[in-house]
């Protein structure tokens, strides 16, 4: 038995070593020769800091082009465009907190390959159906943890003025853009992700899928920061995030409005530009 658990175990250790060379052997001079020989927390971490690091400022200057320069005036009007400056800043203070960041990924895969969570390492163990069922719950589970884990950062003072406020240093349009994403105080970043780690332990969670979701999150914050309302629904995108910006009360949901909603925490951007007008 012991053995059993023993090899399946392994078999996450070899999915992580095959994400490790891709980024790294990419990456890094001489091969993987060098970063082999780095602890194997350590191995990931460095992955991830570097993957981290290419996907925030990659994302970010392709969609600050697309939508500043390409479409200039188009989803962004001229006086709403923040300055390079607000820019700048928001890249410095991500920068920052990026090792940091990459601390939770790192750790949620250590406990992963030592057994101590549900996580399994292949769909066809379950078969898609049952797959699909298991991220269902466990989107449901993250976007009620990061809803409280968003509105607790509001609402306990000391949180707010000593970690969140930060991030809310960015409140018009004009200051907003997708590098806005990240700029976080690290520890109200780290916390903000922490429910993707508390539901391995809850439900029974897809190895690849939860490592993906995790990166999804650069792109996915990048996006909610560009002030440009997508009008999907049930989506809680920029239009209703940028609202949060600038009153502190409401949207404070991740993925959906589903738990503003339910909470009454709820803002539509619809609703308040038919009151503008």
């Amino acid at each position: 038995m012991e053995v059993e658990r023993a090899e399946y175990l392994h078999q996450f250790v070899e999915e992580t070593d095959w994400y490790n060379g891709i980024v790294l052997d990419a990456l890094l001079p001489g091969g993987g020769a060098a970063w082999r020989r780095l602890p194997r927390p350590l191995q990931s971490w460095l992955r991830n800091y570097l993957g981290g690091n290419i996907l925030y400022l990659a994302s970010g200057f392709l969609w600050c082009f697309y939508i500043y320069h390409w479409k200039r005036n188009v989803y962004v009007p001229k006086d709403s465009i923040p300055s390079k400056r607000a820019m700048l800043l928001q890249i410095y203070v991500a920068m920052k907190a990026m090792p940091w960041y990459c601390a939770l990924p790192t750790l949620s895969e250590y406990m992963i390959e030592k057994g101590w969570t549900k996580c399994f390492s292949s769909i066809s163990e379950v078969g898609w159906p049952i797959y699909l069922t298991y991220m269902a719950i466990y989107l449901v589970l993250v976007e009620f943890g990061i809803y409280w884990m968003h509105r607790e950062l509001h609402d306990i003072k000391p949180l707010y003025k000593y970690l969140h406020v930060t991030h809310h240093i960015y409140n018009k349009q004009n200051t907003l853009s997708p590098f806005a994403g990240l700029a976080f105080n690290p520890l109200d970043g780290i916390l903000q992700a922490v429910p993707h780690v508390i539901a391995l332990f809850i439900v029974p969670t897809h190895f690849m899928s939860h490592i993906l979701l995790l990166f999804i999150e650069a792109l996915w914050t990048a996006n909610i920061h560009d002030c440009i309302h997508g009008k999907v629904w049930p989506v809680m995108g920029a239009g209703y995030h940028t609202i949060h910006h600038t009153t502190y009360r409401h949207n404070y949901g991740h993925y959906t409005i589903w738990m503003d909603w339910m909470f009454g925490t709820l803002r539509d951007p619809e609703e308040d530009s038919k009151k503008t007008e």
